[in-house]
């Protein structure tokens, strides 16, 4: 039987540590490490990898194709290694948990995910956070909050752990008429919203004539306005209600481009509370059938 290399875990929580905080300084202080110590276990995983896996580009530490591959191995390994030692120190577990959630994606779905979490354990204060996603991940970045789900793209990848593929639906009233001749009202969150670039793309793609009928920042609003008929939305099928009824390219309505979901947070910063919530997240995203294999995603990382 050939060799295994055995990836040790302290070297693979220091190399997240170091990518999820942009520094060796950071990541040893972090770990209650110094920076030498922080280097020689880097060194030492890639003796292990055979690879290099973070090069400096400027001032900023960027991961290499080997060091993408990995971070994605790496964190699903720490979250399952972090899992089984909360669940053996369960009775410990307490205090805060900060999450972000994105107005325009399906939040109540989310919250019904993490209140059932925290109802199993009253010791967890719960603060709930709604906001764009560009704003939520600015607050995680500057810890403002602990975990957050929003929408990922090459330029937010940095705390990404798990992704998912969402292909927005055409929605509108179930007895309402459409004239696309006359041009096709919308309904909209207001502008630098995922959804609404998609809906607008796709109608210029076809050369169909649009106008904002109603635009609002929280997302019953939308679906109110589409059930009143008062315009057609991007929804998905979380937020799909009774009384709607999905557009398709039958009625005149081009395919709505995908969407990349991610569920994005701090391995070095995040409590047990905060790790037992990850993995009840990601258990209900697997069984809803939505949740991505991180090990077989491309990361992109931007430390510019």
């Amino acid at each position: 039987m050939g060799s295994i290399t055995n990836f040790q875990t302290d070297l693979l929580r220091t190399f997240v540590s170091v990518v999820d905080l942009g520094a060796y300084t950071k990541a040893g202080d972090a770990l209650g490490r110094t920076q030498p110590a922080i280097s020689l276990q880097m060194r030492r995983l890639e003796e292990l990898v055979g690879a290099s896996l973070l090069k400096q580009v400027g001032r900023a530490l960027v991961l290499t194709s080997e060091g993408e591959m990995l971070l994605s191995y790496a964190r699903e390994i720490l979250r399952l290694n972090d899992e089984a030692a909360s669940y053996f120190n369960r009775s410990k577990i307490a205090g805060v948990l900060r999450v972000g959630l994105p107005n325009d994606y399906a939040v109540a779905f989310l919250q019904g995910v993490i209140t059932e979490y925290t109802s199993q354990h009253p010791e967890i204060s719960l603060e709930l956070h709604c906001g764009w996603s560009a704003e939520i991940l600015e607050r995680l970045n500057a810890d403002d909050l602990d975990i957050v789900v929003a929408m990922a793209n090459s330029e937010h990848t940095q705390y990404l752990s798990r992704s998912w593929i969402e292909r927005p639906i055409w929605a509108a009233a179930e007895n309402g008429s459409l004239d696309t001749v006359k041009g096709i009202p919308l309904a909209a969150h207001p502008e630098g919203c995922a959804y609404r670039a998609r809906m607008i793309q796709a109608l210029d793609a076809a050369r169909v004539r649009w106008r904002i009928a109603y635009t609002g920042p929280g997302i019953a609003g939308l679906q109110n306005a589409v059930v009143n008929g008062l315009g057609v939305s991007a929804l998905t099928r979380y937020t799909m209600l009774p009384g709607m009824r999905a557009l398709t390219q039958e009625d005149g309505f081009p395919p709505l481009a995908e969407i990349r979901v991610g569920l994005f947070y701090k391995h070095p910063r995040l409590s047990d509370a905060g790790i037992r919530l990850v993995n009840h997240v990601i258990a209900r995203l697997d069984e809803a059938g939505v949740s991505g294999d991180p090990t077989r995603r491309h990361v992109e990382l931007d430390r510019q």
